[in-house]
């Protein structure tokens, strides 16, 4: 069994699109969901800090890992695909090339396309005020890196070739909200492509879908703010 400690966010979809893969390509994961409400303070818990210490979800504790030893935890969204890759087999090539391909754009999504989005959604949607050269810079960076997954996309079926993989999962709920980030997929025709295949798969419809039940729209109060953005001098997170 493992516990999913999660809250429906890009990096938190990450993960359950993972295992609702999984189950579909017949190698199920039993796990279980321990809600995360960021908006409520859930990640700053010493229950949840002593599994995540940067106090940021998702994190997962393996009930069953593959050694056969004690429960282990694991934190960051790009070392959890990776942990399950390998414990599982799936969506991550056995060959020395094909492992260093999806690494490659896993880390590039870790590293730049989510923080970079990330700071877009922040600048445009959430800062108490207008900041016109923090909105330039961070829309001008989306538009660049959208510029470069179309390019790798182009005459690809997916991210590292003809096979769905961990860096699928890891790009896919951040180009998912595009709109957030003024983008128009028209723009990017490969990416477009890629994104709507992916979005058809039942087990992408399922993963999201699940998400729906933890989390409502709700106008953002300053307590919610305060979790979530932290305030001067706060080592609170923006949004995961």
């Amino acid at each position: 069994m493992i516990d999913l400690h999660y809250w429906p966010t890009p990096n938190g979809h990450k993960i359950t699109l993972f295992l609702e893969e999984a189950a579909d390509a017949g190698r199920p994961q039993a796990y279980r969901i321990e809600p995360v409400n960021i908006g409520a303070g859930d990640q700053f818990k010493p229950e949840f800090l002593a599994i995540s210490p940067n106090n940021r979800m998702p994190a997962i504790v393996d009930h069953a890992p593959a050694d056969g030893g004690a429960p282990i935890s694991v934190f960051e969204s790009g070392a959890i695909l990776r942990y399950l890759a390998e414990k599982t087999g799936l969506f991550a090539p056995a060959d020395l090339r094909g492992r260093v391909e999806v690494d490659e754009w896993l880390f590039w999504q870790v590293g730049g396309y989510g923080p970079m989005l990330g700071q877009n959604h922040h600048f445009n949607r959430y800062a108490p005020e207008k900041v016109p050269y923090a909105i330039d810079r961070y829309q001008r960076e989306t538009e660049r890196l959208y510029g470069v997954l179309d390019k790798r996309l182009a005459g690809r079926e997916f991210i590292a070739g003809e096979a769905l993989s961990i860096a699928d999962f890891a790009c896919y709920p951040w180009a998912r909200e595009h709109d957030w980030h003024h983008v128009d997929l028209a723009r990017y025709p490969a990416v477009q492509r890629w994104h709507d295949a992916l979005s058809a798969r039942p087990a992408f419809q399922r993963a999201y879908e699940m998400g729906k039940v933890y989390r409502a729209d709700k106008a953002m109060t300053d307590e919610m703010r305060k979790h979530l953005f932290g305030t001067p001098g706060s080592s609170a997170p923006h949004p995961q």
